[in-house]
């Protein structure tokens, strides 16, 4: 993958979204309308989310880079923060006997989901090259930037935790190699399937419940309240991992996607099979070690990630089946 640049900004999908592109592109954002009565995962509110977010990453072109931390805009983007975050806290509640370790077990139940709700199931037994392609166009608005989002969390790790982490992150990020970055490798595998791997590409294309999925990330990286949470989500993703890239890997396989497809999957069932042993015992298990009244933390972040991603599964399997796309536009050239 060569230099990213700096994406263009996306289409408005609303009055929020509206207000925030108008806000980046130089209008007084005071005005922006209220997000009480937004829906928390609908497409207006999570494309704001997503824009602001993104300032923290690779920004727009054209956007200045000081924007950033405009606090205008911060507070535009906390209204929506707490718009989205009590929506999750209602649907992925945890109560006084919930633990992590149940939590993370819960998840290790395999298939961690009815086959018939699961997207790398469906994958790996109906998928075909333009599902595929749909997959992983979505997907790629996390996955060439893999593991940015969670390394928020390390300076607000210590001890066994951070080490843990530290160790975990480096893999991600090629263990010094450029060319085995975990988002180069998956810059390849859009290539394979013939998709435009520049980063941003798709965000016109995906639907809310993707975009949900990595303001997640975000959300919980970029508030040193919610590292715990941040840590399960990032157990949760390392826990399920393993056996849903192989399936994928089955997929791309089957598909004949091309031999960089099959390695990003390939790399992840081995490399995910270790890290999920690392974060749930010295990751979950330092954190909770050093910082006992975070568990519930960790169970909300593990829950809220199982939430969202049920949601996306659902956003894409029903169109799938009825024969159309999950595209909120056809974003991916060829068939």
């Amino acid at each position: 993958m060569t230099r990213r640049l700096a994406p263009a900004l996306p289409a408005p999908r609303g009055p929020l979204s509206a207000a925030v592109l108008e806000a980046l592109g130089g209008t007084d954002p005071a005005g922006a309308p209220s997000p009480a009565h937004a829906s928390p995962y609908g497409d207006d509110l999570q494309l704001a989310l997503y824009v602001l977010y993104e300032l923290h990453y690779e920004g727009f072109e054209g956007v200045p880079d000081d924007l950033e931390w405009d606090s205008a805009l911060l507070t535009v983007r906390a209204a929506l923060e707490d718009r989205f975050l009590s929506a999750l806290r209602a649907d992925a509640p945890v109560d006084a006997t919930d633990t992590a370790a149940r939590a993370l077990d819960e998840l290790q139940v395999e298939p961690a989901a009815d086959p018939g709700d699961s997207v790398s199931h469906y994958l790996q037994a109906e998928g075909t090259r333009r599902h595929l392609r749909e997959y992983a166009a979505l997907r790629s608005l996390y996955h060439l930037k893999e593991a940015d989002p969670h390394a928020w969390v390390i300076p607000r790790l210590r001890g066994r935790a951070k080490a843990a982490m530290v160790a975990v992150e480096y893999d991600e990020f090629g263990a010094g190699r450029a060319d085995e970055i975990h988002a180069e490798l998956f810059a390849a595998l859009m290539a394979d399937l013939g998709l435009d791997t520049a980063y941003g590409r798709y965000v016109d294309a995906a639907p809310a419940e993707a975009l949900a999925t990595v303001n997640l990330m975000s959300l919980l990286g970029l508030h040193r309240s919610l590292r715990a949470a941040l840590v399960g989500h990032f157990a949760a993703v390392e826990v399920t991992s393993s056996p849903a890239s192989r399936r994928l890997a089955e997929a791309m396989r089957r598909t004949g996607a091309g031999p960089a497809a099959v390695r990003f999957y390939t790399e992840h069932v081995e490399a995910d099979a270790v890290h999920e042993q690392v974060v749930r015992h010295d990751v979950v298990g330092g954190l909770l070690e050093s910082e006992p009244h975070l568990e519930a933390d960790v169970v909300f972040g593990i829950r809220a990630t199982a939430c969202l991603e049920d949601r996306l599964a659902a956003r894409l399997l029903t169109p799938w089946r009825a024969g159309a796309t999950a595209l909120r536009a056809d974003g991916c050239p060829g068939s």
